[in-house]
């Protein structure tokens, strides 16, 4: 949607004038990557910020079918075996990394030739196309538990040792001596997180504990914020049920609104993949419960029972259908007593929570607003009140605030040919990296054109140069050397075709002189009175025969020979070597080719997206001083979103 930015400061003015008592709310499932970025919008902000731990939804699970021997498990993000993967509540970004796969569909569409390659490196793929400087933590179970329910001491170890790859690699691409400093306030964060760890729980609670220093660790100063979750924020019991962030429940409990709101509902989310209240049975609407010690699953509401979709369905009998909020809050205690947490389904969830809250979202985050945007347009237009605060949106510009970094950085690989350099200053990488973005989708537009080897192999010479220019000039060599082959071959072949007619047309001229002696011999001289002229006419149809005959066997000689002499030309070692060199030297192509459109679209879109949703414990690692913290969030560009 077309938005009007703003500065920080404007946006929230705005905020005070259409929302003036609404409290932000910043809610993520891990504190390991951008939300903690709101620290700066807690810092400025005249508002209280609530940041939660968004511990209903389900963690991560192993994909593909894979097994493991361990309960979790840290994985890249690629195109082959852990293709689909979805992991918000443990993933880990290094400096300059971000969830940005490289497509097997890419890689076709820029020209490589895969099959080629993986010919000879059947697993080539898993590296070309995992997504750099990122790795996520996944549930192994059958079953992904909710996070809620993780016990910490569980998947800590996973948890701590992928952190501690994250730092290290960003540790790596700082030069002597941020280095060392890097490495202090690491041990800083590090230190935060064994305290955090230290006192047992959910990975929600620890995740809870965090939030706080880690908001401080990377402002660099102390922060105001409550923290929470949604198992808090969402509990449901007779207490709370009257609290207007259940209000929307209300619009599918009402006998006279129930069906209205169920066809908003599917009408709002028919153009996505998000399944439509039918797929989970009759009565169902979207909201979930959180049963402690059972699961989550779909609430299901008939006239005499409501039933919850976990893995082993739960009943509620009712004396009456259940039509309030109240009474929907009652029954739930009354079965599973006050701690359970309900929780709408992505599209409603958004709604709840705006009914009270102003959601501070990063640009990007939560694909799922456009469609509760269209459920709260469609209940409205029904007749079917849906208030909903609007949501701050936040479009950082991370690399170009590197401009007030004095660091000194040491690029990681696949930046380092798209900029030229293995080490630069912080500013200069602020003042370049669009450029360089915008060369390298110039270089994706080329390489995709680039069918012929030879044509691949002259533009690695032309822009890569090294040894490719000595590889180009042996290339060309070979090329010619083998194109003379294919001549003289194509010449042989020619000339075979041609026999192949002339042998066609000779054969044909033998049957007809056979049937001409055949014909002969009845009309003149079988039980005939044969004259001399006769016999000496038999004679000569004879010899036309044995002719016709004679020419077939020398044109099948012929031909043998030119197949005998095409098979030494193609089985000389000289030439069997020159196919192999060339063959390898055309492989090695397409492999720079594939390494050339991955570091490509790391530089273009994988920075992109690194600089609109860094993580956030970048900062005082690279930046100790706040420099580099201040200006992302002076420069950042902010608008409020409507929700209705």
């Amino acid at each position: 949607m077309d938005t009007l930015t703003q500065t920080l400061e404007e946006a929230l003015a705005e905020l005070d004038r259409v929302a003036p008592n609404a409290p932000l709310l910043a809610l993520g499932q891990t504190v390991f990557w951008d939300e903690p970025m709101k620290a700066g919008v807690a810092a400025v902000a005249r508002r209280p910020l609530v940041a939660g731990i968004h511990d209903t939804d389900y963690f991560a699970k192993l994909p593909g079918g894979r097994k493991s021997n361990r309960p979790f498990e840290s994985v890249p993000h690629n195109d082959t075996y852990t293709k689909g993967l979805w992991s918000a509540a443990a993933e880990f970004s290094a400096l300059f990394g971000s969830e940005t796969v490289i497509t097997r569909e890419q890689l076709l569409a820029h020209g490589v030739r895969l099959k080629k390659l993986t010919a000879v490196r059947p697993t080539i793929l898993d590296e070309a196309t995992e997504a750099w400087g990122w790795r996520g933590v996944v549930a192994t179970s059958d079953e992904a538990p909710i996070t809620a329910q993780i016990p910490i001491e569980d998947v800590y170890p996973e948890l701590l040792s992928t952190l501690k790859w994250a730092i290290d690699r960003t540790l790596q691409t700082l030069a002597e001596p941020e280095r060392l400093i890097g490495h202090e306030r690491a041990e800083h964060l590090l230190h935060a997180v064994e305290s955090a760890y230290a006192h047992g729980g959910s990975l929600s609670d620890f995740y809870r504990r965090l939030l706080p220093e880690v908001y401080r660790f990377v402002s660099g100063q102390p922060v105001e914020v409550e923290s929470t979750q949604t198992t808090e924020l969402l509990r449901f019991n007779r207490d709370t049920a009257h609290l207007p962030r259940f209000e929307i429940v209300g619009a599918f409990l009402d006998p006279l609104t129930s069906g209205t709101a169920r066809e908003a509902y599917n009408e709002a989310i028919r153009q996505s993949e998000i399944y439509g209240l039918d797929r989970f049975m009759s009565g169902a609407i979207p909201f979930d419960l959180v049963i402690p010690g059972v699961g989550r699953g779909t609430i299901r509401v008939a006239p005499r029972a409501i039933i919850i979709m976990t893995s082993q369905p739960q009943f509620i009998s009712l004396k009456r259908p259940v039509t309030t909020v109240q009474e929907l809050a009652e029954a739930v205690e009354r079965k599973f007593g006050p701690d359970c947490t309900l929780i709408g389904k992505a599209v409603t969830l958004i709604g709840m929570l705006a009914r009270e809250f102003v959601f501070v979202f990063h640009e990007g985050a939560s694909s799922y607003v456009r469609y509760s945007r269209k459920l709260h347009e469609q209940l409205e237009a029904q007749g079917i009140p849906c208030p909903a605060h609007p949501i701050l949106r936040l479009r950082y510009h991370a690399w170009d605030a590197l401009k007030e970094c004095h660091s000194w950085l040491k690029l990681p690989e696949p930046l380092q040919r798209p900029f030229g350099t293995e080490e630069l200053c912080a500013p200069s990488f602020a003042a370049r990296w669009r450029e360089v973005a915008d060369e390298q989708n110039r270089v994706l537009d080329e390489v995709k054109n680039l069918r012929r080897p030879l044509d691949l192999i002259r533009f690695l010479a032309d822009r890569v140069g090294a040894s490719w220019i000595c590889l180009a000039k042996e290339y060309t060599s070979l090329h010619a050397k083998l194109q003379d082959l294919e001549t003289r071959i194509d010449t042989l072949k020619r000339e075979r075709h041609a026999l192949y007619e002339q042998l066609r047309a000779r054969r044909q001229a033998r049957v007809a002189a056979e049937i001409a002696k055949g014909e002969h011999w009845r009309a003149a001289i079988f039980e005939k009175s044969s004259v001399e002229a006769d016999w000496a006419e038999r004679t000569d149809l004879t010899e036309s025969v044995e002719l016709a005959i004679h020419e077939i066997a020398e044109t099948e000689q012929r031909i043998r020979h030119l197949l005998h002499e095409q098979r030494e030309l193609a089985r000389d070692p000289d030439i069997i070597r020159a196919h192999d060199r060339r063959r390898g030297i055309e492989r090695e192509a397409e492999l720079k080719r594939l390494r050339l459109i991955r570091d490509a679209i790391i530089a273009s879109k994988g920075l992109a997206n690194a600089s609109l949703r860094p993580g956030a414990w970048w900062f005082p690692l690279l930046c100790p001083d706040g420099g580099w913290f201040r200006e992302t969030l002076s420069t950042a560009e902010c608008y409020l979103e409507p929700l209705r």
